[in-house]
Parts: structure tokens; C-alpha cells; sequence
């Protein structure tokens, strides 16, 4: 290991034989290159493969790096039968690898980093994004009261709520001004939708690379990645996943934009939104233009939130992070391009 996480695992072993049953150490663990927010590391112990899953070191922005928020999600998550790792254990004690965590079980299965999915068939596409269409329609229609996530959220607005929590989570990590984010925070301001009283349990960064599917088939085993998981608004998931048909699919993203959909075998977003509606009983989506740029307003704050933990030594993959915060005024530029369209 590096950096602030221990080299001896002796403590963790400790912690984790009184905490999981049937844990049994020594271990070794390894980081995922993945993972901006959260470090991520795949623990081998004498009793199997494991998910380590824990907070950065240093100073955190206010409500960032929610891990126990995670690990209460995937425990609700277990008795609705959705698909998601089984969480086995917290640990808030920051003495035992430096800051809290929760381990996770491992699951075996497949990874797409790239929503083209060059490396499938033509005819394997298709049933990949179905299977995403059908886990978020299922996962908007889970019961929050039976599932124990009632006070998962806040009430009111959840748009008019993300909008200041991510305007104040972007003005703590600006690092210089970016005129198309000053204009799109405007815009968003004055054009936030009515609350129209829909409220489901919310993943906030559903795309591609955040599940494991099975290796032979298109099966979601697990969703991954539940830290911006709250009570909200369902469209803001769809929005989140339609935002990648217009990121490039070039340098620090992984998007389907210029990606000849029809040629590669992926649904064109019109016919993604039509099965979500489909699933979810809906004739339409409305003020879709404010979705769009809401979702790309929102990943443009945390992403700039990486790049400055970039820029004070704490980022999770240091040279990704210098990437993609470079690329937050590319973000900003095409949400107003959405929003001047949108206006036509």
C-alpha cells in the first residue's frame, strides 16, 4: 500500500475477524485505479476477496465522502433484492487505516469503461443499456418507507436543494472563474421546475462504468458507487445517464458523443427515455432541458471538486483528476449549448 493507508494490515485483520463473520486475515490489499471520490481496494484474505471502500485523507468539503451514507443504502438495498454488493461491516474508528471505511463483499463479474462498448458484439449492446433501463426503473419503484430510507433525504425541492448544496460545493473548490459556469448557474437559478411531488431513492451517478455485469450475459450483478444516493427527484437519474450521448468519447471522458449509435447498436437516447417511460408508466419527461443541464452542472461542481484535491495532494488518482478538472469549462460549455438549443 501507499500513502496514508497502512502498509500492516494487522489491525484491519483485527477489526474485521470481531466485526465480519467468517473473516479470517492475513490479508493484503490493492487500490482500484478507479474511483475519484472514495478510495477504493480490493482486500485478499485467507477467507476470500473483499471491498475496502473509505473516506480521503485530508480536509473534506462539508457533506463530501459519505461513506456511511454508502454503507446504510446498500444495507436497504440488500432486502429489496436490487442489485448491489452485500455490505458487511463499518468502521468509523479512523485509527484502524486512517480514516473510516466499510468493506464490502466482492463481486465477480464484468466492468464496461466505455459506454460504446467496443468490446462486444453489435448485437451484445443493446441488452447491456436495457438491463440499465430496467435496474433504474426498478430502483426508482422501490417502497423508501418498507425498504427503512424514510429520512434518507430532505424535504422539499430536491432540484432547488442540489442546485445550492453543488453552487457552494463548486464555489469551495473554484479555481478560477469559468464564464459558462457563471452563466449556467444563472440560468439554473431562474429556471428551476416546479416540485411536482415525485420522490424514489436516487443513485445521483448512474452510467456504465458503476456496474458489474455478468461475463457470458447481459445480467447487472451489482450497482456500484452509492455516495451521492439520496431521496429525489427519478429524472434526475435518466438525465445523468442521456448527459453521456453528449460527452465526447475522447481524452479524460467516456461518452457517445459522435458515436455513430445506429452502426454501433446503441439505443439513440430518445429510445432509452422511451423504455424508462415505458417501465415507469410516464408519457414524457418534462423540462428535459433543464435535467440536461442540470446534469451536466452538477458532475462539472464535482469534478472540480476532484481537480482541487488534486491540486492539495488528497486526489484519489492524482494524474485523472489534473484530466478531467481541466475539462470542467468543456462541461459548462456544453450544458449552455443545451440550455440555447433548448430555447429554440
Amino acid at each position: 500500500m501507499s500513502g496514508t493507508f497502512p502498509e500492516d494490515m494487522t489491525g484491519f485483520d483485527a477489526w474485521a475477524g470481531a466485526e465480519v463473520e467468517g473473516y479470517r486475515g492475513p490479508s493484503k490489499a490493492t487500490k482500484f485505479p478507479s474511483g475519484q471520490s472514495n478510495p477504493t481496494y480490493l482486500v485478499e484474505a485467507e477467507s476470500g476477496r473483499y471491498v475496502l471502500r473509505r473516506k480521503p485523507p485530508g480536509k473534506l468539503l462539508k457533506s463530501a465522502h459519505m461513506i456511511e451514507r454508502e454503507f446504510r443504502v446498500l444495507r436497504a438495498l440488500e432486502r429489496t433484492g436490487f442489485p448491489a454488493p452485500r455490505a458487511l461491516a463499518l468502521c468509523e474508528d479512523d485509527a484502524v487505516v486512517g480514516t473510516a471505511f466499510y468493506l464490502m463483499a466482492h463481486v465477480d463479474g464484468r466492468i464496461y469503461w466505455d459506454p460504446a462498448l467496443p468490446e462486444l458484439e453489435r448485437a451484445e449492446r443493446a441488452p447491456i443499456y436495457d438491463a440499465m433501463n430496467e435496474a433504474l426503473a426498478s430502483l426508482h419503484a422501490i417502497d423508501v418507507a418498507a425498504a427503512g430510507l424514510s429520512d434518507f433525504g430532505k424535504p422539499g425541492s430536491y432540484f432547488a436543494r442540489q442546485l445550492q448544496r453543488w453552487s457552494e460545493q463548486y464555489r469551495a473548490s473554484e479555481t478560477g472563474r469559468i464564464d459558462d459556469m457563471e452563466r449556467l448557474i444563472a440560468w439554473l437559478g431562474q429556471s428551476v421546475p416546479a416540485d411536482d411531488g415525485r420522490v424514489a431513492l436516487v443513485h445521483g451517478d448512474w452510467r456504465i462504468d458503476n456496474m458489474i455485469f455478468a461475463a457470458d450475459a447481459p445480467k447487472l450483478l451489482a450497482v456500484l458507487d452509492w455516495e451521492l444516493s439520496t431521496l429525489g427527484h427519478p429524472f434526475a437519474d435518466l438525465a445523468y445517464q442521456c448527459m453521456q450521448w453528449r460527452l465526447p468519447n475522447a481524452g479524460a471522458f467516456r461518452g457517445l458523443g459522435g458515436v455513430d449509435r445506429a452502426a454501433a447498436g446503441v439505443p439513440t437516447e430518445a429510445e432509452y427515455v422511451a423504455a424508462y417511460c415505458r417501465r415507469a408508466g410516464l408519457d414524457h419527461i418534462p423540462d428535459w432541458t433543464f435535467l440536461i443541464a442540470f446534469s451536466f452542472f452538477r458532475v462539472a461542481a464535482i469534478v472540480q471538486g476532484v481537480y482541487k484535491r488534486s491540486l492539495d495532494g488528497n486526489a484519489s488518482n492524482p494524474e485523472r483528476a489534473r484530466a478531467m478538472g481541466a475539462a470542467v469549462p468543456l462541461m459548462a460549455q456544453l450544458a449552455m449549448e443545451e440550455v440555447d438549443s433548448g430555447r429554440g
